[in-house]
């Protein structure tokens, strides 16, 4: 009987682990992301920085806030229209988030809308450990023990801004940790309407770059893009998506499910689903 017990407690302790090591943020960061939301639209900003330079393309503000003595970072983002060529919008920030939220994935920081400098969007500021960019220009190698892991979380991020439209992922807006979870950060050129983004995906076999595929998945995540529909978008996003914006988002869904039925042919089903 002790065996058994003993056998049913270890079984228990690994698949704690697979979870917390498939998960980017952590139970403890989930189970306070609604009490961020508050501290993001109540507390009072303290201070202020607009961002510039090459790495800073719309111009976000760094921010200081206090709330009963917590203080804590934020980014600030006011960008809407074309300012640069391209159509970049504060709002997609805050309907990423609430995306991802919906979906589970559970890798955008807590982001609000909030009045600063004007209406923008309030993203908190989190600790990370180094960005992709550094990563590669440091040549700094993954863990062997997290090599599995950290592919992983780079085909949800592919599956991710495959259904938003993000063709803005430079290696800046990865946010590894020092336990190589990722953090996804900038969104603000996403949910493109236009015909190229609702009939072929930006992360595929056939990626300039050489193939980058939704290569394994969570069989729960691809469930509930299937489930989605034009209200429970809707619910989840409000008023910060248009209807064309939230009907391609769902082409695009349609499009990332024959992606994945190509996939599990290819592979197989039990080497991409899990």
């Amino acid at each position: 009987m002790k065996t058994r017990i003993a056998l049913y407690a270890a079984c228990v302790i690994l698949l704690g682990a697979g979870v917390l090591a498939l998960a980017q943020f952590l139970p403890e960061d989930l189970a306070e992301r609604a009490k961020w939301e508050e501290y993001l639209s109540t507390a009072k900003i303290v201070t202020g920085e607009q961002m510039t330079g090459p790495d800073a393309v719309t111009n976000p503000w760094r921010v200081t806030l206090e709330k009963d003595g917590v203080k804590r970072m934020g980014l600030w983002k006011n960008v809407l229209g074309r300012p640069k060529g391209y159509i970049d919008s504060w709002k997609y920030e805050v309907a990423a988030y609430r995306l991802d939220k919906l979906l589970g994935l559970n890798m955008v920081p807590p982001t609000v809308e909030r009045d600063y400098n004007g209406v923008g969007s309030l993203q908190l500021w989190v600790d990370s450990w180094m960005t992709l960019k550094k990563k590669m220009d440091d040549k700094v190698k993954i863990p062997s023990i997290k090599v599995f892991y950290w592919n992983r979380a780079l085909y949800l991020q592919r599956f991710f801004d495959n259904l938003i439209a993000n063709e803005d992922r430079h290696q800046n807006n990865y946010l590894i940790t020092q336990d190589w979870r990722l953090y996804l950060i900038d969104h603000s050129r996403s949910f493109r309407t236009s015909s190229k983004f609702t009939k072929e995906l930006l992360y595929t076999e056939k990626r300039s770059e050489g193939p980058m595929e939704m290569r394994e998945l969570p069989r729960t995540l691809v469930d509930k893009i299937k489930a989605l529909t034009f209200e429970s978008i809707k619910q989840a996003v409000a008023d910060y998506l248009t209807d064309e914006e939230i009907n391609t988002t769902l082409a695009r869904r349609d499009v990332m499910l024959k992606e994945i039925d190509k996939l599990c042919k290819k592979y197989g089903e039990a080497n991409v689903l899990y």
